[in-house]
Order: structure tokens, then sequence, then C-alpha cells
């Protein structure tokens, strides 16, 4: 391990304990105050939300990719013979979170949105828990998506991102011009922007605290079960980071969500791997490398974890890029605006 690796490695994990000091603290009290039993009480969900089996938004489907072998779960609507919109969530979500996309599009694509590794019905590689960071590393993610468009029968996509699912569509791009015909990503900024950023912009830092909290063992997934994955309903429905417009997420759609994380087996640990093995890999030097494909980036202003700012400077990675930003929505831009979203990206769609 070279040195400035070592140095970098020290520093993530001062952070991360300071951090997960503050968190460790905080849960304590909130146990205190309003009792263990609640504050461990999370439960397991058997079954799908009945949202989850509502025919109008597609059919469930799945296939197992070659060299993972995990079994891929995937929701697909539109006919077979239509070119594939392929669509990748974010954290903490899973393909629901692309709901209003598989009903607006289907009519012109094979709109596909899967569970992507270690999320939802989609399998997790072993091991399970903190030691499983290696197998979500972004070679394994962007390959997985290699795997699941030749599984699915095509040779290209329109590949249409969000969050988590976006950092991998970015370097599935770079890597794969020849899959991507084009590249629709939202709230989350280029690779090549965002290290830079976080050192340069002290409030930006501040607002990935949750990455570095995530480094640690153990911690991490007793917050997110903690008062029956009460975060999840906060991130998603909070005053922070939750979605401005009151009625964007239902109370079915925040079981939904749950559902990810607490389905019979489900592996916690798996999304939170992501983070982890982003930080503990060796960072990868984006300089020269480009978008090729048009791109167009969707961007929600009042995102409470990542800052307009990201956005400047993408055309210099991406030679035909288009940005547009929705007022006054959340990080959760294509659930809480989701007609807006669907209009910027039909007319762009066109062009």
């Amino acid at each position: 391990m070279s040195l400035a690796r070592m140095i970098r490695s020290a520093m993530g994990w001062l952070v991360a304990s300071f951090y997960g000091s503050i968190m460790l603290v905080t849960m304590t009290l909130s146990a205190i105050r309003r009792g263990p039993r609640a504050f461990f009480g999370y439960k397991v969900r058997q079954d799908r939300p009945k949202c989850l089996d509502d025919p109008d938004l597609g059919t469930h489907g799945y296939v197992r990719l070659e060299s993972s072998g995990l079994r891929f779960h995937y929701v697909a609507a539109g006919e077979r013979d239509k070119p594939l919109m392929l669509c990748l969530h974010g954290f903490p979500e899973c393909w629901y979170s692309w709901r209003h996309q598989l009903k607006e599009f289907r009519n012109s694509y094979r709109v596909v949105a899967p569970d992507l590794r270690g999320y939802g019905e989609t399998e997790s590689p072993q091991p399970f828990g903190y030691r499983g960071w290696p197998n979500f590393s972004l070679s394994h993610l962007t390959n997985d998506v290699r795997e699941l468009i030749e599984a699915l029968g095509y040779s290209s996509c329109t590949l249409v991102a969000h969050d988590w699912g976006g950092m991998v569509a970015w370097n599935f791009a770079i890597d794969h011009p020849d899959l991507v015909d084009k590249l629709i990503v939202m709230n989350i900024p280029h690779p090549g922007i965002f290290a830079k950023y976080l050192t340069t912009h002290f409030s930006q830092f501040r607002r990935s605290w949750y990455m570095f909290l995530f480094q640690l063992p153990w911690l991490p997934e007793t917050l997110v079960k903690s008062f029956d994955f009460e975060m999840i309903t906060d991130t998603f429905k909070g005053k922070e980071m939750g979605c401005r417009c009151s009625d964007a997420i239902t109370d079915e759609d925040i079981e939904a969500f749950k559902y990810t994380f607490a389905r019979p087996g489900a592996n916690i640990s798996g999304a939170i791997n992501y983070y982890r093995a982003a930080m503990k890999t060796p960072p990868r030097s984006y300089r020269g490398m480009k978008v090729t494909c048009p791109t167009l980036m969707i961007w929600g202003d009042q995102d409470g974890a990542l800052e307009v700012g990201l956005t400047e400077g993408t055309d210099k990675f991406v030679p035909d890029f288009t940005l547009k930003v929705v007022p006054g929505a959340s990080h959760w831009v294509q659930q809480d605006q989701p007609e807006v979203v669907i209009g910027i990206m039909r007319d762009w769609l066109k062009e």
C-alpha cells in the first residue's frame, strides 16, 4: 500500500470515527427516550406490498448472470421488440423508484428497472455483512449492467440512472461506450468532479457525513433498522432530505422501500457496502476519459445531500451534454416531480 493511500485510509477512518461517535450517542439517547424495545423493534416484511405487484407497472422477471451467478430481479414494461431503456436506482431505493417511467415510456421502449446487486429480490453475494464489501466495487457493478443487457437480449440501451445507479451508469458509459445509446443521469455528479469538489467545498463535505459513517462496521446497519427502518421514512419524507411535494411519496411507497431491506433473507449490508467499496478501493483517474454518447443530466435543486455546484464542469467530460435543473425538487427528483422529469426526458429523447 502506498503512503498516499495509507494517509487517505487513516483520514477516512478518523472522520468515520468522529461521525460514528456522534451517531452512537444520538442512537443511545433515542433508545433511552423512546425505549429499547422500540429501537430494536423492526419487523421482517413477509409479503410484498400491493403496490409492488401493480400490473400497470409491468411484469416481474428474473435472470441469472453468468460471471457472478447472482439472480437479478427486474420489472419490465413494453414490448420486447422495442429498444431497451434500462433504469438503475439509488440508495435506499429499489426498482420501484422508476414506477412513473415504467408507465410513461412503455409505448416507446422496453423499460426495465432491476433491483441492483444486494437490493430487494436480487441476490447478494457472500459473505453477508461488512466483510462482503469487496463484492460491491464499481467493476463488479458495471459488469452486472453489461451482463444484464446481454441477458435481456439486447446489444445496447438508453441508460437512465439516479443516485448510486447514476455512479454506476457514469462508469459504465465510460468503459462500454458501444453499449450506451444515450445516457440520462439524475442528481449524481460525474465521478471526475465529485472527489475534487468534496475536498474544496466544506459545505458539501458536511453534507456527505453519511458516506463516512457508512465506512464503520455494524453501526450503519443498526441505524437503518432502528425504530422499524425509520431512517427510510425520514429519507423520503423528512425535512432535510425528503420530497418537497407532500403527496409525492405515500405511506405505501415507504413500505415498498422498507421491503427492500426488511424482506426475509435481506442483506442490509449490501446497500451500505456500495459506499464502503467506493472509499476502500483506490480512486480512479478520469483525466482524458470522455462520455461519448449524448448525455442528459436532470438535477433537483433542493437536494439535501448534493449541491447544485456539482453540475459545473460536467461538459469537460461530456462533449454532448445537456443540463436541466428542476426548481423546488429534492434529491428524489424523478419521484418528487415525475411529470416535469418525464417531460424533460421525452423532449430530449426526441432530439
